[in-house]
């Protein structure tokens, strides 16, 4: 039996960064993945495709140039499901040989199989061709991520009614789908096929979407959404799905209304991928949904040489903070020193128009009765704004009166995952409101419109060196 310093079950973010970073520390490291490639669920079927989808129902809808040129303009008069996966599969060739060149030049082994516990340090590997063989780990990391969830109410076919997996091997785009789910997935795929014409109706028990958002920014992005003839029926929960003699699909809801689609995408959530793994031969056991509970800090389980992290340890369910969960988890499980990431990262919505956000919201910092003051920027202040022909976006800073200190940069609108950055940077590094008023930005840029939002607020709170 082989002995590793590491192994790692899963090859997605958290999977890959940690055995590279163990690899670089000199240590043995073995990564496990049950998948026909490496990538995990990110690469796959998660993250990088519904990011390529997105960006190619942009490019071909002419969705950008619409302010200019009026709703009716498409780069391609007919995008068919084929445009859609061209680029996909270019995307993820690409993706797949730069993580096998990343394994091979830090000589981090992979075997493909499944595999499962048969002692708390000793994991048996069903090997595609039938072979079994037995590795054992002075370190175990899990990052085997999330599926979608599927409950046996649900007449999934992969046709008409499908998970979030099975809607990027779909072979035709329909004139009408029903979303099931208002998370962070749903509201994506709902807006990717809305900048493709089609008609999209979400339905979701709750009477809000997004609520770990700004409301403000919430209250805009679905103006948005509303304006482009989206329909949102929240606080109604989908009963029953069933599949018409007609080749249509009807939802029934829980007030007896009807919505009949051409096609559902079920949305309502993912499991930790963890019931294949014989965790209680180890002395694990995971929640109702398949997530492992672990110490925020080192990404230890209750068995302390088990590390787990990404999606299956639930929240924030990022790529980028799986791989930063990955990394920490390899440093502590080999013994390195770790430090504690930044206190606020960025959380980004890949919907259209896309949301992201830092910090505080406005919310929280009333929650903790913190006096603040906002400032806001629309895009269309912006002279990039009018040349891009943007209609809408906006970009909100939260400041402290008493610190004068940036609490929370929130942004709805084009590019909105890319200029997050700066308002990340001067959160972390506890910078003030007159960093925004006092420095030059680009122009024409989207990224004025912190100064832009800067001024707006520091208009409000008052001229410090004018109070002195």
């Amino acid at each position: 039996m082989q002995e590793f310093d590491l192994v790692v079950v899963g090859s997605g973010p958290a999977g890959r960064r940690g055995a590279i970073q163990a690899a670089k520390l000199g240590r043995k490291v073995l990564v496990i993945e049950q998948g026909k490639r490496v990538g995990g669920v990110s690469v796959h079927t998660g993250t990088i495709p519904s990011k390529t989808l997105r960006e190619t129902a942009l490019n071909l809808s002419g969705w950008r140039e619409r302010g200019f040129y009026g709703r009716a303009y498409r780069v391609k008069q007919e995008i068919s499901a084929d445009d859609l996966r061209r680029r996909l599969l270019i995307t993820l060739d690409h993706e797949v040989e730069v993580l096998e060149h990343q394994f091979a030049r830090n000589r981090v082994q992979h075997i493909r199989g499944k595999a499962k516990f048969v002692a708390a340090d000793v994991l048996e590997i069903l090997k595609d061709d039938g072979e079994i063989v037995q590795v054992k780990g002075k370190g175990i990391m899990l990052a085997v991520g999330t599926k979608p969830y599927r409950p046996e109410s649900i007449p999934f076919d992969g046709v008409s009614v499908l998970d979030s997996d099975e809607l990027l091997d779909i072979k035709e785009l329909p004139r009408s789908i029903a979303v099931i789910g208002a998370g962070v997935i749903g509201i994506e795929y709902a807006t990717i096929f809305s900048a493709l014409d089609t008609q999209v109706t979400v339905i979701d028990p709750k009477p809000t979407i997004l609520d770990f958002i700004d409301r403000e920014i919430v209250e805009e992005f679905v103006h948005d959404l509303r304006d482009r003839n989206m329909k949102l029926i929240l606080g109604q929960k989908a009963d029953k799905v069933e599949k018409l003699e007609n080749g249509k699909c009807e939802i029934t809801l829980d007030n007896g209304r009807h919505v009949t689609c051409d096609m559902v995408l079920y949305a309502a959530g993912r499991v930790g991928a963890t019931d294949s793994l014989n965790l209680a031969a180890a002395g694990l056991t995971a929640d109702s949904r398949g997530r492992l509970s672990v110490t925020p800090e080192t990404f230890q389980t209750e068995v302390p040489h088990i590390y787990a992290a990404g999606d299956v340890v639930g929240f924030p369910s990022l790529a980028s903070t799986s791989m930063e969960q990955g990394r920490i988890a390899a440093r502590v499980a080999v013994g390195a020193i770790a430090k504690e990431p930044p206190k606020y990262f960025p959380y980004g919505i890949y919907a259209v128009p896309e949301i992201s956000t830092c910090g505080l919201t406005e919310e929280e910092v009333k929650e903790r009765g913190i006096p603040y003051e906002c400032g806001m920027a629309r895009f269309r202040e912006t002279s990039r704004g009018h040349i891009m022909g943007l209609n809408s976006g906006l970009l909100k800073m939260i400041f402290s009166l008493k610190t004068r200190r940036l609490l929370g940069v929130h942004i709805v609108g084009e590019g909105a995952t890319e200029l997050v950055h700066i308002g990340q940077a001067v959160l972390n590094l506890k910078g003030t409101v007159e960093y925004f008023v006092e420095n030059t930005f680009n122009y024409p840029t989207l990224a004025e419109a912190y100064k832009i939002a800067g001024l707006d607020a520091w208009n409000r709170m008052g001229d410090l060196s004018q109070q002195e």
